[in-house]
């Protein structure tokens, strides 16, 4: 369970090359959906340079957050901190890592698919999608920044992130309608390319949403 260490997270991370490193880590992996919906945007506009350029970013971007987890792990065997912030800290970083890598696989799935020759009815669905993933992202960073200060916070917001987690889950269902309803229009390889994009967004809500479920049980521990 989290120890009160853990909770002043960013008070104490200035003082601490682990924390330091995993507070980078974890920027990073939540900042890495802004790219996936600048590239969605670009794609949805056919500026399809634009797209490409946006995807280099994310690439790069998720290839530092390998390299940082791959510190943080390192640091976290040297025993600078205690054993159960260790376990906590390894676990927040690796939820976010998995984060990182779902959305990495949504850009290339999103690189597979090309050009927008899709109906605008499905493309405006992914549009949907990536505006909630992002909004959801933000609010699970803020929910982040609340440990230790506010429990009640915590959990204000980890329900928003719910909230947005089930309005990615409605419009994945209404997505998937979609290709039945256009089946006939759309080519094979892009109906798979169309459905693997989908489905790596809503891996990655749904990785954002038990993120937050794992705040829920760090802050409740500090409750008196």
């Amino acid at each position: 369970m989290a120890t009160r260490k853990l909770l002043l997270w960013f008070e104490k991370r200035r003082r601490s090359k682990t924390l330091n490193l995993a507070q980078q880590q974890i920027t990073l992996s939540l900042s890495t959906v802004g790219e996936l919906d600048a590239a969605i945007k670009a794609f949805s506009d056919g500026r399809r340079v634009e797209m490409d350029v946006a995807i280099k970013r994310l690439f790069e971007q998720e290839e530092e957050i390998d390299r940082l987890r791959r510190t943080v792990l390192e640091e976290l065997t040297k025993g600078e901190l205690p054993i159960a912030y260790r376990e906590d800290l390894k676990q927040l970083v690796s939820h976010l890592d998995e984060f990182a890598d779902q959305v990495k696989d949504s850009a290339r799935s999103l690189m597979v698919v090309g050009e927008p020759s899709s109906p605008r009815e499905i493309i405006d669905q992914y549009l949907k999608i990536s505006e909630n993933l992002v909004d959801g992202v933000r609010v699970l960073y803020d929910c982040i920044e609340t440990l230790g200060i506010s429990p009640a916070e915590v959990e204000e917001k980890a329900e928003q992130v719910d909230l947005y987690e089930g309005r990615i889950d409605d419009e994945y269902l209404k997505t998937k309608s979609l290709f039945i309803k256009y089946g006939r229009e759309l080519e094979p390889t892009t109906l798979m390319a169309l459905r693997d994009l989908l489905d790596f967004m809503e891996r990655a809500s749904d990785t954002c949403a038990r993120t937050a479920d794992y705040l829920r049980v760090l802050a409740a521990s500090e409750i008196p």
